[in-house]
């Protein structure tokens, strides 16, 4: 396999997570009774661009399918993020009733709402059918496609060029990286800004944060990366802001032309990616023993509970959630069921696993003595979703970055 970004010849493994099925691919109680498709989960690195990413084995399509299950409102530190980023946004670029938003990646227009709101125009790129139908009906303008050079075109030509343009999470996700930023820059305005959130490589790296690795998250980007990337489209990344979302995320932003020069946050953070070590093979090193000691720190800890008698349940039916428990081959023997608010998605069952996916009503039912918390960059939302577990003495436990009861 080839960078898909430079075009490298790939050679230098970064974890090897074994087989697993696309994670937001939930099961119905019919197709349990057919067999999955499971593909192989392996990250490498290029040692050119230092680009990291997934082996090529599913494409978008197979993915972000028309009944895609992830739907960005269900988490209320989430909008709260949406909320806060466009009141800054406003101010920061002065957008009123004359400018353009557009957010490639709109979901179920968790964030174009509040834009909406303040009367400023926009409009959203989502392929997802689900997530976009549920955008459309707060009122939000959807086209459903995934987006690209081609369709940049299209709507440039259309006079829809943006003032700013947002991609949350997006990034990430797109399998020709080259083509999605080529799009960017085409359908933004000269005089506009760009703005990306990722989760920062770093952080997953030092955190152990392995399980946010699956099929739908075809890169990993460091800023040295993102940086070559933006580059290659004429882009220019003006600034950089640290986030605690996702486990840690950043926050660049962008603007056209090659004359604009970099700012001195993205200097100091590029710098500091290389005395990391980030341009060298041996940072990757290492990262695959840390997740089996994490996998088999879970396995132990689930083996003693079935022991003792005691009840384990899991929160949070997310993607992470399933790379997790695909790892450490976990079944309903030791995990019987999870538990997420999306109403989507109860009933249905994680892919792989084929746990149940049941409401809170269940676990209050049920009572177990442990709540896995799978979603941990949430774990704090899901505490004070979940006090009334300390009712009857129940306790949290959370297996990454690391093992951690509370």
């Amino acid at each position: 396999m080839t960078c898909r970004h430079c075009g490298t010849e790939l050679r230098l493994p970064f974890i090897d997570l074994g087989t697993a099925p696309p994670s937001n691919a939930y099961l119905t109680r019919e197709h349990l009774k057919a067999p999955e498709k499971w593909y192989p989960l392996r990250v490498l690195v290029c040692e050119n661009c230092w680009l990291v990413q997934t082996e090529d084995y599913v494409g978008a399509s197979e993915l972000f399918t028309d009944d895609y299950a992830y739907f960005s409102s269900i988490s209320t530190t989430w909008l709260d993020h949406a909320r806060n980023y466009v009141a800054v946004m406003v101010d920061r670029l002065d957008l009123g009733r004359d400018s353009l938003v557009v957010e490639i990646g709109a979901n179920d227009g968790y964030l174009l709402q509040y834009v909406r709101e303040r009367g400023i125009p926009c409009y959203g790129v989502e392929p997802t059918k689900s997530t976009a139908s549920s955008a459309r009906q707060k009122g939000i303008h959807i086209i459903e496609a995934f987006f690209g050079k081609k369709l940049a075109v299209e709507l440039a030509a259309k006079g829809q060029q943006a003032d700013l343009i947002v991609a949350n999470n997006v990034l990430a996700h797109v399998p020709d990286i080259n083509d999605f930023v080529a799009g960017v820059a085409i359908l933004l305005k000269e005089s506009g800004v760009a703005t990306f959130e990722f989760p920062y490589l770093l952080n997953l790296i030092r955190e152990n944060q392995f399980d946010t690795i699956y099929h739908e998250h075809y890169s990993y980007l460091s800023l040295t990366a993102a940086n070559r990337i933006f580059q290659a489209s004429n882009l220019v990344i003006v600034d950089i802001e640290h986030l605690a979302t996702h486990g840690g995320s950043i926050r660049v932003f962008v603007r056209t032309g090659a004359k604009r020069s970099r700012g001195r946050a993205v200097e100091a953070a590029l710098d500091q990616e290389e005395k990391s070590g980030a341009t060298k093979a041996m940072f990757y090193s290492g990262f695959q023993s840390r997740a089996e000691a994490t996998k088999h720190a879970l396995i132990a800890f689930l083996l003693e509970q079935k022991s003792a008698g005691r009840k384990v349940s899991a929160y949070g039916a997310a993607a992470k959630g399933s790379t997790l428990l695909n790892f450490a081959g976990l079944r309903s023997d030791l995990l019987p069921y999870v538990v997420d608010r999306n109403p989507k998605k109860r009933g249905m069952y994680l892919p792989g696993s084929r746990i149940s996916i049941v409401g809170e009503d269940y676990l209050r039912a049920d009572r177990p003595d442990w709540i896995l918390i799978l979603p941990w960059n949430l774990r704090d939302e899901i505490k004070e979703q979940l006090a009334v577990v300390r009712e009857w003495g129940g306790r949290f436990v959370q297996a990454v970055p690391q093992m951690e009861i509370s």
